[in-house]
């Protein structure tokens, strides 16, 4: 196990596409959405124990959830939090924590991964990303851990990659954004495509340079850091000037302009369960193609749902097909599965008119 191999967790999300089980006080990695007894979260802690040191893994995460993340992880201590005081997207925070990580080890490789994604074949996973992290020992990359694509999804951003490769490693030829459904068929015909699934391997030099060379406002502004990095000061430094950091995505500031950018193409069983739709691919169905989650429920005539039902409630239900239903502390969801992808725009005007009490 290597003491250079470093993993950021990335936990600061709110997961709206989950509501009303995710809130924005206990979102969707905090929770047991599978039904095992163990929050996303923890396993993707366990998942990388494989692959460092549990003293090299760090949770990137906004300071409102630093207490559910201490009593859920038990190996991690309140020093590897990286808390954001603000949420400005993915490339301010990789950017702090990759200052911070440089200050603890100039050598550092990390590894940047979501602890809301769901991973079959964990041995496969690893495998994976130690060989991209033997590449970017020996290079100045940057390695984005690519997914096979198993059907035309128009939910996922691409990454058309070059067809040579060097020990499994190819060249991103061009990042590609969410494509309609025609465009997605053809992205599979052609056969060097895969899903971006915002996983991410590089030496801490070479996300650092990469930030100086691409976004200069964000590497000047946590450049001035590098005196509070890991001391007394931190904390005040990062409330005062993590605010003003542009709210840019890591995808946008670094990976679509860096020309070192290249791609592992992948298969672990791998799902970013960022929807009901994806949670119900991923788990078991019953002989109605349903997956259920409740302990008192009596359902009829009704085919290929998720449905999660607090546990203090008895729940009839009858004659839906392919329908959302969770009800969840002071909310209830029916919804067509079909449709859900308005579910995240349907929570934001429900905040507006509601107010945050139900979000």
């Amino acid at each position: 196990m290597n003491s250079n191999n470093y993993v950021l967790i990335m936990a600061g999300g709110v997961g709206s596409r989950f509501w009303p089980k995710s809130r924005n006080n206990f979102p969707k990695q905090f929770l047991d959405i599978l039904g095992i007894g163990k929050s996303l979260l923890q396993l993707t802690y366990e998942r990388f124990l494989k692959l460092c040191p549990k003293e090299n893994i760090f949770i990137v995460t906004n300071s409102q959830y630093e207490d559910i993340i201490l009593h859920q992880l038990k190996g991690i201590t309140a020093a590897q939090l990286i808390c954001e005081p603000s949420r400005n997207n993915t490339a301010p925070c990789i950017a702090y924590a990759s200052f911070k990580l440089k200050g603890i080890n100039p050598y550092a490789n990390i590894v940047v991964a979501p602890s809301d994604h769901f991973i079959l074949y964990e041995n496969v996973f690893i495998e994976k990303i130690q060989q991209a992290l033997d590449y970017t020992d020996k290079n100045e990359a940057l390695v984005t851990l690519g997914i096979a694509p198993t059907r035309p999804d128009t939910g996922y951003g691409y990454i058309k990659y070059e067809s040579a490769a060097q020990n499994g490693v190819h060249k991103v030829a061009q990042f590609k954004e969410k494509p309609s459904l025609e465009k997605a068929k053809e992205f599979l015909a052609e056969g060097n495509y895969v899903w971006n699934a915002g996983i991410f391997i590089w030496k801490v030099g070479s996300i650092i340079n990469a930030l100086q060379k691409h976004s200069s406002e964000i590497h000047t502004l946590f450049e001035k850091g590098n005196e509070s990095y890991n001391t007394k000061a931190e904390r005040a430094f990062i409330e005062e000037h993590y605010p003003t950091s542009p709210n840019i995505s890591i995808d946008y500031a670094i990976m679509e302009q860096a020309d070192n950018v290249y791609t592992i193409p992948a298969e672990f069983g791998w799902s970013d369960l960022g929807t009901w739709a994806s949670l119900y691919e991923a788990a078991p169905k019953n002989e109605e193609n349903n997956v259920i989650a409740a302990q008192q429920i009596s359902v009829k005539d009704t085919t290929n749902s998720i449905i999660h039902i607090n546990s203090k409630k008895l729940a009839v239900i009858r004659g839906l097909d392919n329908f959302i239903v969770v009800d969840e502390g002071n909310a209830l969801l029916i919804y067509p599965k079909a449709q859900e992808q308005e579910i995240k725009a349907v929570v934001a005007e429900l905040s507006k008119e509601y107010g945050e009490t139900f979000i």
